[in-house]
């Protein structure tokens, strides 16, 4: 893969979050009962910033859990038949407070077909029943299979089919940006 465009710095990563922070705390007007899961991997990351924004405009921060969908993924097959750098590895979920009645907002970097997103709400709803689910991502490419929209958007972003967005978090790539790569 080679880099086409950069789409964003890190100084607009870190506007974009803070802005989806204002308006989670807008929408609910009682944070208490607000939660933040990060789907693996830089889902964590970006729901962690989010608590740290929301926590600094409304003095309380929500808590924050992490969930693997691995094992929901309905593409299991094409994604196993495809190469792969590295296998994952599948996780428990990592909610450690009870998500009925709050208003859990999904956190992801990058919003595509769609399938991801699917298979978190399903993980989720085998934890528990929460009042609301709402999505939060710092990119929405479009190109969706399926009809789901996030409430709360960084950039949106049209790429083509064969383009790929890279999210890199200083968290795990030691810097924050995201850019449009395209096949050699």
């Amino acid at each position: 893969m080679r880099e086409k465009a950069r789409v964003m710095d890190a100084d607009e990563v870190r506007r974009a979050l803070r802005r989806i922070a204002h308006e989670i705390t807008e929408r609910h007007r009682d944070p208490s009962r607000v939660a933040l899961v990060g789907i693996r991997t830089r889902g964590v990351h970006l729901s962690e910033r989010l608590a740290a924004a929301i926590e600094a405009i409304e003095g309380l921060r929500p808590p924050t859990g992490t969930l693997d969908i691995t094992h929901y993924r309905d593409d299991r097959q094409v994604r196993a038949a495809a190469p792969a750098p590295d296998v994952p590895v599948v996780q428990t979920p990592a909610i450690p407070f009870a998500i009925t009645e709050m208003h859990v907002v999904l956190v992801d970097d990058v919003l595509f077909t769609g399938r991801t997103v699917r298979a978190a709400m399903d993980a989720l709803i085998d934890v528990g029943r929460p009042s609301s689910v709402q999505l939060a991502v710092l990119i929405d490419r479009g190109h969706r299979e399926l009809p789901i929209r996030p409430d709360y958007v960084g950039k949106n972003v049209p790429t083509s089919a064969r383009e790929h967005i890279t999210v890199r978090l200083s968290e795990i790539d030691g810097r924050d940006e995201v850019v449009i790569e395209e096949p050699d």
